[in-house]
């Protein structure tokens, strides 16, 4: 059939990107040896200035899978990484792979109920940690199958003298310095590698599970996205194929990105490590002085981030101090990306930045506006290479025409395998058995360009991180002096949305909006911590008595315009 038929995005592609790419067909770790082995001495890692090459982050990897497998972790255990940006992350990360583990990458701000909710749900044993996270997993341990505990200290990679320093001056204020004395299970990260018996080879195909990606539905329950080597691989070269300037070996990326992420995982680790490019980590992505800093210095070339953060940077008071026109390819996710902030960006730094649309479920970018040529403001872009996408009823699953609005649906390599021990909810998101059915409402112009107008789910995004008002409000009505309560997203330049909670109390109580949020602070990660806190007699409902979310948000936003 005709290319301008059934893809008719190809056209739009940037001289250069190919409508396929051949899938490899190795395993997700093994990009780390073939790096290894075609750049033993380039840069992997550049942490606070400090490098790690190919050849010992290779090495530190295997070592770490011999670690494991001494302590009792077999093929298909599941091992969570439970830090930030470390090179203790990529080195447990590519570790876990290679003894034949399945990682479970977290969310590092989590708080003992939602890390002690993705440990029992995975079926975890083990979790690899840093020192000043110590207090999360402790409280949480109690309520899992978790047995061991890996721990490292986030200096163990700093240069020696910034390590002095921050011994001296942070450690110990800062919570770095723990005493596990008496607790049973807690393995020390760098003595596992120096003493780490050489890993057993294991067997692992390329359509079995590498990772666990933590996800959210429409009900604001955490599903387990299975995510296979075989997706991984695919989204790699998929997206490295629409960097037509990259050049492997040679690239630097910014790893601003959360990597525990799907964004960053692929985008920035999987990726940069099957290029053979250099990764700069920070830790904290809010560090702008850091990121800045470290992009002033290193010279990436290849940058991936959220809209909130490339508007931070267009704003940063003393951005003048700073190069950045190293960077000639960037992509924007997570939230609709601003026409100001993209031009703005690509003014400041004499490079591309261009908004794409991904999920968990599809490891990320599905769809993404070409780097030169035709691009759509306003568009999530076009689907990549190896990917078929298109709109469909909502509530029948056919397909609808050009310009309809219906939810969009995708079909590639990078979909997932199905939602972890949960088949009746991969059935839901499955149509046909084949297309990854979002619940993301969109459109589909004449040229293949989509565009996402409204969320089937009542998910919002704050800062890059999805929040579900579900999961929200249960906290809330667990509160002693809750009645009834709405959680909406309020739109915010900076921050994507700030939450926003409606509450009715229980006849007879009193409470204070600083009460509701310190609740809410003992029991959610920051970001999902209601911004505001509103007290009502009522809220509105349906005829058989739903609470309508919607009218609340249509309500914020009618006061803005006003």
């Amino acid at each position: 059939m005709d290319a301008s038929r059934t893809k008719p995005w190809v056209h739009c592609y940037e001289p250069g990107v190919p409508e396929t790419v051949e899938i490899p067909t190795h395993t997700l770790h093994q990009s780390l040896s073939m790096a290894a082995d075609k750049y033993p001495n380039n840069a992997a890692i550049i942490f606070y200035n400090r490098k790690m090459t190919y050849r010992e982050l290779d090495a530190a990897a295997t070592r770490f899978a011999g670690a494991l497998q001494g302590m009792g972790v077999k093929k298909g255990d599941r091992v969570m990484l439970f830090m930030p940006n470390a090179p203790q992350f990529v080195i447990a990360f590519y570790g876990i792979l290679r003894a034949g583990g399945i990682v479970v990458p977290t969310n590092p701000q989590y708080v003992p109920r939602e890390l002690a909710y993705q440990a029992s749900d995975s079926g975890a044993e083990t979790i690899v940690s840093l020192t000043m996270h110590w207090k999360t997993v402790k409280e949480a341990r109690s309520q899992t199958p978790l047995k061991r505990v890996i721990l490292s200290n986030i200096k163990e990679y700093f240069p020696p003298v910034l390590s002095l320093l921050f011994t001296v001056a942070r450690e110990k204020k800062e919570g770095h310095r723990v005493d596990v004395r008496g607790e049973s299970g807690i393995y020390d990260f760098q003595t596992l590698l120096k003493s780490a018996p050489a890993p057993s080879p294991v067997e692992v195909k390329q359509d079995e599970i590498a990772v666990l990606g933590y996800t959210g539905g429409t009900t604001g329950v955490s599903k387990g996205a299975m995510i296979s080597h075989r997706n991984l691989v695919a989204q790699a070269v998929i997206t490295l194929s629409w960097f037509v300037t990259r050049e492997p070996g040679k690239d630097v990326f910014m790893g601003a990105l959360p990597l525990f992420h799907s964004f960053g995982m692929t985008c920035v680790m999987n990726t940069g490590v099957h290029e053979g490019a250099a990764m700069v980590l920070v830790p904290n992505p809010r560090d702008l002085p850091t990121v800045l800093a470290a992009a002033h210095k290193h010279r990436p070339t290849i940058f991936s981030g959220v809209p909130t953060m490339y508007a931070a940077i267009n704003n940063y008071k003393d951005l003048s101090k700073f190069d950045l026109t190293s960077i000639n390819s960037c992509t924007s996710g997570a939230a609709p990306l601003p026409e100001q902030v993209q031009t703005t960006f690509e003014r400041i730094t004499g490079g591309k930045l261009v908004e794409g649309y991904g999920l968990t479920e599809t490891c990320s970018p599905t769809h993404v506006n070409p780097m030169s040529g035709t691009r759509k403001i306003g568009t999530i872009g076009v689907p990549v290479p190896n990917t078929l996408s298109k709109i469909v009823d909502a509530e029948t699953g056919k397909d609808l025409p050009i310009g309809e609005i219906g939810e969009i649906a995708i079909k590639s390599p990078q979909i997932m395998m199905g939602y972890w021990k949960k088949p009746e909810e991969t059935a839901k998101v499955m149509l046909d058995g084949e297309w990854f059915l979002t619940g993301d409402l969109g459109t589909m112009d004449a040229d293949g360009f989509f565009t996402v107008v409204d969320r089937k789910k009542d998910m919002f995004i704050v800062g890059g991180f999805n929040v579900y008002p579900r999961e929200v409000e249960e906290i809330l009505y667990k509160h002693p002096k809750v009645m009834e309560a709405a959680v909406v997203g309020i739109p915010d330049v900076q921050r994507g949305d700030n939450v926003k909670a409606y509450i009715v109390l229980k006849p007879g109580q009193t409470a204070t909006a600083d009460e509701i949020l310190a609740y809410c602070r003992e029991n959610l990660t920051r970001y999902k911590v209601p911004r505001e806190v509103e007290f009502r007699d009522a809220l509105p409902k349906s005829l058989v008595g739903k609470i309508l979310r919607r009218m609340l948000r249509d309500e914020e936003l009618a006061k803005k315009r006003a």
